[in-house]
């Protein structure tokens, strides 16, 4: 008879402890829904005007405004070098004038404007409040933001004017000024976005971007600002590609790192210095000329991953920006989109819906390592600015772009309607008519404007401008009255580079 053995089993239970990114805010329900903000300008600021008044009473909840070439550059329209691109990728603002007609009848006081725009971005803050104040807005009644980060420019978009430590300067001046007369602007939005459309990986993006928002805090801080005077005022703005889970880690990861970047290292105290606010625009990068319907589900993806992501904040392309400007068409469908996204998913009745997911948790961790790797590459150089002077950052990006294009090329790297799934021939596609007469239309208001106004006050101005830039004085109160005196854009812009020196790439 088979006697009984007792065995004794030691099982070992491997316990994983997840610990949550911040939440974009406290309780496990969204208390709104993001604010929706369609990205638009072109031609003229009445054409501007016009759609952003279509786009609110399609539902848009705040307005986003696309600036020209020659406006992001600080040049006139009446400018040799502005010649065929007057209100072509945006719209075109040279003085106040302009400005007064691109928020003609806007309720100021009760909708927030974001205004992508750079090395000018001080200029165009100024217009803005100036309007306001024509209004009878109150300064602190404002809400808006300015995109305002010039070290991503020399990383991956190209619209500097000044060498990088001026327009440092420039930056921790705004910061100061919004701190003091601003005080529910958003003084910066330190983009990410741009950094992906030149090539990037998801890590890459959000180190280089951590690593610029980490030397606008340094800046502030040399500049003698306390962390908790300007930091609840910084915000990010990231890209949304079509790896959902990849992108949904990315967001989670960066909100996590920048919340001990903040506690850790800049001893800030203030629970809103330690947020990371984020708006998401879908990737431009990833629309395809090629079947271009196709992009509208490129574009809902993007979207559901940056609002399972936690964004506060969200612009969908238009499935038609591939070819040209988006239609109205094109526009309305993708805020349309935003709305079903929002008010039919149920994606949004919690903060975080991927929290306590194995292969999210796993993929955040893994995302924070390999972006803090980089962080740490650029200490080693001695900082953002260091790096973008040794082109560390440029270097890496157009590696990382190269390695995609090949894959794509390759085949290894399926996009629909391009390298696979393809048609005979593509159905035509509205594109967005340029109007030929826009750019000589601009630059007689701009004439008009200089002829009309009290030019011995404009010089005095401009004067004083050149003086506080020799100086350490705030750049903002003599451009502000520059401005209100009708000094143009390209005008302001000229004193800084006579005080500043343009910047050369290798230089």
């Amino acid at each position: 008879m088979l006697r009984p053995v007792r065995v004794r089993v030691r099982v070992r239970v491997r316990v994983l402890v997840l610990v949550r990114p911040r939440a974009p805010r406290p309780g496990r329900r969204r208390g709104r829904l993001w604010t929706m903000r369609q990205y638009a300008g072109f031609g003229t600021a009445e054409d501007t005007n016009e759609r952003f008044k279509f786009l609110l009473g399609a539902g848009q909840t705040g307005l986003s405004c696309a600036f020209d070439l020659p406006t992001q550059m600080g040049l006139d329209s009446d400018h040799v070098r502005a010649e065929g691109e007057v209100g072509k990728v945006g719209v075109a603002i040279d003085s106040l004038a302009d400005m007064r007609l691109l928020l003609a009848d806007l309720p100021l006081d009760k909708v927030t404007t974001s205004m992508t725009i750079n090395a000018t971005a001080a200029i165009l803050l100024l217009f803005y409040e100036l309007v306001a104040e024509e209004q009878g807005v109150a300064p602190d009644g404002l809400g808006g933001t300015i995109q305002n980060d010039i070290l991503k420019e020399y990383v991956a978009r190209g619209t500097y004017i000044y060498p990088p430590r001026p327009s440092m300067r420039l930056i921790t001046d705004t910061f100061a000024y919004c701190a003091q007369r601003l005080p529910n602007w958003n003084s910066i939005s330190i983009s990410g976005y741009h950094i992906r459309e030149a090539g990037s990986t998801a890590v890459q993006e959000i180190a280089f971007t951590l690593a610029d928002g980490i030397a606008y805090v340094e800046a502030a801080l040399a500049a003698g600002l306390d962390v908790d005077a300007f930091a609840p005022r910084l915000s990010f703005f990231w890209n949304a590609h079509n790896n959902l889970f990849e992108e949904v880690a990315k967001y989670r990861a960066a909100r996590r790192m920048w919340t001990k970047i903040m506690t850790e290292r800049f001893g800030a105290t203030d629970e809103r210095s330690k947020l990371l606010r984020f708006h998401t625009q879908t990737g431009g990068s990833t629309l395809t000329a090629q079947q271009p319907e196709n992009n509208i589900v490129r574009v809902t993806l993007q979207a559901l991953a940056a609002v399972l992501g936690g964004t506060q904040s969200l612009h969908t392309n238009g499935f038609d920006e591939a070819l040209g400007l988006p239609t109205t068409r094109a526009a309305k469908i993708a805020l349309r989109t935003q709305q079903i996204v929002g008010f039919e998913s149920g994606v949004a009745d919690t903060v975080d819906p991927l929290a306590g997911s194995y292969f999210v948790e796993a993929l955040t961790d893994e995302v924070e390592a390999a972006a803090n790797d980089y962080l740490e590459r650029i200490e080693q150089l001695g900082g953002a600015v260091a790096a973008i002077e040794a082109r560390f950052m440029q270097e890496e990006i157009e590696a990382a772009a190269y390695s995609f294009a090949k894959a794509v090329d390759d085949g290894e790297k399926v996009v629909v309607g391009v390298n696979r799934f393809t048609d005979a021939e593509d159905e035509q596609t509205e594109v967005f008519p340029i109007d030929v007469k826009l750019q000589q239309l601009q630059i007689d208001r701009t004439r008009s404007v200089r002829a009309e106004r009290d030019q011995t006050a404009v010089d005095r101005a401009l004067a004083d401008v050149a003086q506080t830039a020799k100086g350490d004085g705030n750049l903002l109160v003599p451009m502000k009255a520059a401005l209100k005196a009708m000094a143009t854009l390209g005008e302001v812009a000229d004193v800084l580079r006579g005080e500043f020196g343009v910047y050369q790439p290798g230089g």
